[in-house]
């Protein structure tokens, strides 16, 4: 648990200084196409030569959660954490905002006919009110970027519905295979999108600072890599509903390093908004994982397999 807190939540503050010298879509197709390839040689090397077999419908399954998850969940974080300061979203930011994914699940579950009890839907709604408090505008120079807040909003309902989608679609079973197909489609969409951007011609990887590559490497190795395993691990063999806690804990982590390390303000506003969206998150899952516990539904689920 300790893996996945702090290196998931560390990981929006090695974004930001990933992107400070380097083209931030390119950046994140790096990033998952090198893991996406490592975890692959693994399972090869572990299993067997058909260790990463799936059919068309579960190939094309996962490269559709995996454009969701990747391409559009992460690579509109990397978009919004990069920029000058003003128009970048500070690191702590962007996890608060993105950790309102558990309540976009509960309304995406609503809309097809589930019903969530009371509890959840409160919820859900103290999560939204912490969301339009921490990005109402302010007048200090530490208020958020408005547009960069929407494109993390945007890549939080993103990721809410390939998560959503993953336990109703035919995915492979095994679900590091499944990452494997994810992190490549992902990557292969982020190239394609870095290129429309200019981004490949642009690119120098001389102009890169060591500072970038390094934050590189941790995304590569402890965020897509370690914390990953930990979390498939942990899902075999600990409580979900203390797994689960991940979504309240991470953000907090994030905002304490951006705060220790890189100096990113926290005012009075981020802190109130901040506080409702992580009490909100709470209350959903709390309620939510007993209710599961003793239904056996994967109704609720939010991103269990599938993270940053």
């Amino acid at each position: 648990m300790i893996v996945v807190y702090v290196l998931w939540g560390s990981t929006y503050l090695a974004i930001r200084i990933t992107v400070e010298t380097m083209p931030p879509l390119l950046s994140a197709a790096l990033r998952f196409t090198v893991a996406g390839l490592v975890l692959a040689v693994v399972l090869r090397l572990r299993r067997g030569p058909g260790a990463l077999r799936v059919d068309r419908r579960q190939l094309g399954s996962a490269a559709l959660v995996g454009v969701l998850l990747l391409t559009a969940g992460n690579g509109l974080v990397v978009l919004a954490e990069s920029g000058p300061p003003g128009v970048a979203v500070p690191s702590g930011i962007a996890a608060l905002l993105v950790a309102t994914v558990p309540l976009l699940v509960v309304l995406l579950r609503s809309a097809t006919g589930d019903r969530p009890p009371i509890w959840t839907f409160a919820g859900v709604t103290l999560g939204f009110v912490g969301l339009i408090l921490l990005v109402l505008p302010g007048g200090s120079s530490a208020a958020v970027p408005l547009l960069g807040a929407l494109t993390v909003v945007a890549a939080a309902t993103s990721w809410s519905v390939g998560s959503f989608l993953s336990g109703r679609i035919r995915m492979p079973a095994d679900p590091f295979v499944a990452t494997v197909y994810e992190m490549l489609a992902g990557a292969l969409a982020l190239v394609a999108l870095a290129a429309g951007r200019g981004e490949l011609a642009d690119f120098h990887p001389a102009a890169v600072s060591t500072r970038s590559w390094l934050a590189l490497g941790y995304l590569m190795v402890a965020g897509s890599l370690v914390a990953f395993t930990a979390y498939v691990w942990l899902l075999h063999n600990a409580p979900i509903s203390l797994v689960s806690t991940y979504a309240y804990v991470n953000p907090a982590v994030a905002v304490a390093l951006g705060a220790l390390l890189v100096a990113e303000p926290i005012t009075p506003q981020v802190l109130l908004g901040g506080a409702v969206i992580v009490a909100g998150v709470a209350l959903v899952v709390t309620t939510e994982r007993p209710r599961q516990a003793g239904t056996g539904s994967r109704s609720g689920d939010t991103p269990e397999r599938d993270r940053q």
